[in-house]
Order: C-alpha cells, then structure tokens, then sequence
C-alpha cells in the first residue's frame, strides 16, 4: 500500500481517486488536450513525472510570522503527489524524500551549500529519461500581505508553458477562485534549476506564507492534498 498518511481511510482514497478520474477527464475534454500535442517523448514511452520539493535541510527557504517553514510544507505536499500517482499507477522519482539539503560532500558555508544542492537537483532531474518535472515552492511578499494564491509558472522547454497553463487553469477552478485568478508565466533566467533543467518543467508556488490565512490552510493535510490532487490531475491530464 503506498498509501501511509494515518488519518486516511480507505474510502477517502477511493474518493480522491474518484475525484482525479472525474477532474482529469473534463480537464482533457479542455485545454490540456491540444496542450498534450506538445509534448515530445520517446516513441513508445510514457513519461516519468519528476517532483522537486523546493529546498530542504539547512536551506528552510521562505518562511512565515508563526514560524511556518517552506521546506517542509514542499515536502508535504510533494509527498502526496508522489503517493497519489504512485497508486495510479504513474512513474515517479523524486529530488529528496527527506527534509534534507542534496548537496555534495565539500560544501561546507550555507551558500556553498545552496549552490551544490541546485547543481545536483539539476543532474537528478536531467538523467531521468523522458523526465517531466513538477517543482513545488511556496512564495512569500511580506511588504503585501494580502497578496494570496496558487501560481505556475513553466521554463523554455518545449510543451512546458501547455502544461503550466493546465496547471493554472485548474487552480483557478478549485483553489483560487474567479476573483483571485492568476497567469501561468514563463519563470526567469535568474531561477537556476529551471533555467538548466532540459525537460519540460513547471514550478507551482502553492501559497503565500506571508499571508497568515493562506499559511493556516497551507498547515492543514486537507489543503495540502487538495493542493497535490489539483496539480497532479492537471499535469497527467496534460501527460495523457
């Protein structure tokens, strides 16, 4: 059973099944079919769908007025889009299962760290054949704590703005809502692991941690699964 969260119950996961089946299926009926059209694989190859769960270890990233550290809500949620599409039956690797830092032995200053840990995530996700990455981050803007709400964002490789633009439809429709709707965007130069990554990469920032009421929801399992249901039948939908 992959499966471990110990509050689930088994009828809770055949409805979050239920719910990907139906989600996924009005998703490829949409916009995500002409945007699966982009996506070039291997002849005879599903993708294997790679989640990155943004920083780690010594390297908290973002974090909250109460304490809330970005790491580990990333983990959170990157773990349950691992489980879930584990059951389903999708290929799955993933940067770090652990709240840990990846940097290589040597790297001894925080920095020397940062830039080590980035390089190796950037070596993972690049020998994972037909590798589809999901990078998951959460944002912060302390000078305007109102500012809430899920966005995608996608690199310069080819089928990855089809793809965030399914990703972001779909949180518009179950999580932001018509009045906090947002844009997929392509991400700059100056975020190395998606500049040098060399698959088709989106990186979806779940949440504002400086705002204190999305941080609450962001604490919950709920949300979090909502979060990693909502990216995830997006992304296959997409795959498919």
């Amino acid at each position: 059973m992959f499966l471990t969260f110990k509050k689930w119950t088994i009828l809770y996961i055949l409805c979050l099944v239920l719910l990907f089946a139906g989600f996924a299926a009005i998703l490829w009926q949409g916009s995500a079919a002409q945007a699966s059209k982009n996506l070039v694989l291997r002849e005879g190859e599903g993708a294997v769908l790679v989640i990155d769960p943004g920083h780690g270890g010594e390297d908290g990233g973002a974090v909250a007025a109460d304490g809330t550290v970005e790491s580990r809500i990333n983990l959170a949620v990157a773990l349950q889009i691992d489980e879930i599409a584990r059951l389903l039956g999708v290929e799955t690797e993933m940067t770090r299962r652990e709240d840990i830092s990846i940097y290589s032995e040597g790297a001894e200053t925080l920095r020397q760290k940062k830039v080590s840990d980035l390089k190796n995530r950037v070596e993972r996700i690049n020998g994972v054949e037909n590798g589809v990455l999901l990078s998951i981050h959460q944002n912060s803007m302390p000078t305007a704590p109102g500012v809430h709400g899920a966005q995608a964002f996608y690199n310069r490789v080819e089928g990855s703005e089809e793809m965030a633009l399914a990703v972001q439809e779909a949180l518009n429709l179950v999580l932001n809502g018509a009045e906090n709707a947002k844009t997929a965007k392509r991400i700059g130069d100056d975020i190395y692991l998606m500049k040098n990554v060399t698959v088709p990469a989106v990186l979806v920032e779940c949440g504002f941690l400086s705002n204190v009421q999305e941080t609450t929801q962001l604490n919950t399992q709920e949300y979090q699964t909502k979060l990693a249901v909502t990216i995830l039948s997006a992304a296959l939908a997409h795959l498919q």
